[in-house]
């Protein structure tokens, strides 16, 4: 009955993410400075026949699902027959809705061109809020999401990079189709770019927000027997740290007072073995992002929730994700990196430790211990710290060495490691004990 209860509240707010979304593109469009790559076709064709936006819209993601069929095996359409279905109607209400809230914005047409770009940034944000929901709600798919999905499994590409071949060929039809048919490049301007390259980034900022509505949804209630969720039943020392800080350090100091395990470069190994990756690939991109924004702009303006659209970095943050939660339940051990602090952030038995420094310390234990030269250490700190950063806010939406994360924030630039390991083995024995 609950499981019941919780399809039908994620359906319920799955139309509403559907309804923003139609509101966020026609505020879009409304701004007069174009629309977004998503709809460029559809408004265009809408300037120079009969039809509606929303009718055309629902014209080409009809087209989307007939190009689906001869890229799926039968066996494909069989298992998701369901989600393939689910397209009708939910392209036939994302539609309507669009003619609906392009009626309501009757209102607007801002003359002047600040007003026009104020709109504009109003519409990607409400666009960004409707695209955040409806990964919120993860049960139902538009067409361009299923095509994209589709062409990606079948040609064995990257989902992100294959949307924005989507985008991108949409565009050019649109472009194609303003000059063939009004002598001129209507519809698609530089508001088209702005939603672009703005939509992705805000969906990944306002994301975390929406953990309010997990529990009316659910949210985290299904549990997978692969997967301890986070409950580790013996203490585990998490690390994280600054690049410098000495963490690692600290972590075969407690490993070794403590008489328990140290996993660190271990996860490469770990890695390789379930990702299918080669070591010297995840030795040089795990806890990095190659670029942030990039990353925003090909998943986070993604319909479709990451678990379905993964890139070989998303591939190799799910399994050292799992290894984490496995090992957390295997025995009491040592974790240093790998966002563990939040993969197991609700579990009962985790000291999760911060490690910082000031720059000088920093800068003399990279060239004294770490081996790094001199002249290199300040930049190299910089560039080691940005990438922990970015890879850690990207999959946790969470503020990387906020104090409010952590147990113990340790700075190491004005205590010494022995000091610092104390502190933790002191928490470990009253953790082993309680």
């Amino acid at each position: 009955m609950d499981n019941k209860k919780y399809l039908i509240r994620r359906y319920l707010l799955f139309a509403l993410a559907l309804f923003v979304n139609a509101m966020g593109i026609a505020y879009i469009t409304k701004a007069s400075l174009g629309t977004s790559p998503i709809t460029s076709v559809t408004y265009v064709a809408s300037m120079f026949t009969p039809l509606t936006m929303g009718q055309w819209t629902i014209i080409l993601n009809f087209l989307f699902l007939l190009i689906e069929l001869p890229l799926m095996t039968r066996a494909q359409l069989r298992s998701d027959l369901r989600m393939f279905l689910l397209q009708i109607p939910v392209t036939l209400f994302f539609g309507t809705c669009i003619d609906l809230s392009m009626s309501l914005l009757y209102w607007l047409s801002p003359l002047a061109y600040a007003a026009q770009v104020v709109h504009l940034l109003i519409g990607c944000v409400i666009l960004a809020l409707g695209i955040a929901l409806e990964v919120k709600a993860d049960v139902a798919l538009m067409a361009g999401e299923y095509l994209v999905r589709a062409i990606a499994r079948r040609f064995k590409t990257d989902f992100g990079y294959t949307k924005l071949g989507l985008d991108i060929s949409l565009l050019i039809v649109a472009c194609l189709l303003s000059l063939g048919f009004m002598g001129g490049l209507y519809g698609v301007r530089e508001g088209t770019l702005v939603a672009a390259l703005l939509v992705g980034p805000i969906v990944h900022f306002v994301s975390p927000h929406y953990r309010f509505i997990d529990s009316w949804i659910g949210s985290g209630r299904e549990h997978r027997p692969d997967e301890t969720h986070g409950q580790a039943a013996y203490p585990v020392i998490t690390i994280a740290r600054e690049f410098g800080s000495g963490g690692h350090l600290l972590g075969e100091m407690l490993a070794k007072d403590l008489g328990i395990s140290l996993y660190d470069k271990e996860f490469i190994h770990l890695a390789a073995q379930r990702s299918g990756m080669t070591e010297e690939y995840i030795r040089r991109n795990e806890q990095s992002i190659p670029s942030f924004w990039l990353k925003c702009m090909l998943g986070g303006s993604s319909e479709l929730p990451r678990e379905r659209s993964l890139s070989p970095d998303d591939v190799l943050f799910v399994a050292e994700s799992k290894i984490v939660r496995e090992l957390s339940a295997q025995g009491p051990c040592v974790i240093i990196g790998r966002c563990a602090d939040f993969i197991l952030h609700d579990a009962p038995r985790v000291i999760k430790v911060f490690c910082y420094s000031d720059a000088e310390s920093a800068r003399r234990r990279c060239v004294e211990q770490y081996g790094v030269p001199a002249e290199r250490a300040v930049s190299e700190i910089a560039r080691v710290n940005r990438n922990r950063i970015a890879h850690y806010e990207y999959y946790t939406g969470v503020k990387w060495g906020e104090p409010h994360h952590y147990d113990l924030m340790l700075n190491t630039g004005s205590m010494d490691l022995e000091t610092a390991c104390g502190l933790v083995e002191d928490l470990y024995r009253r953790l082993e004990k309680a």
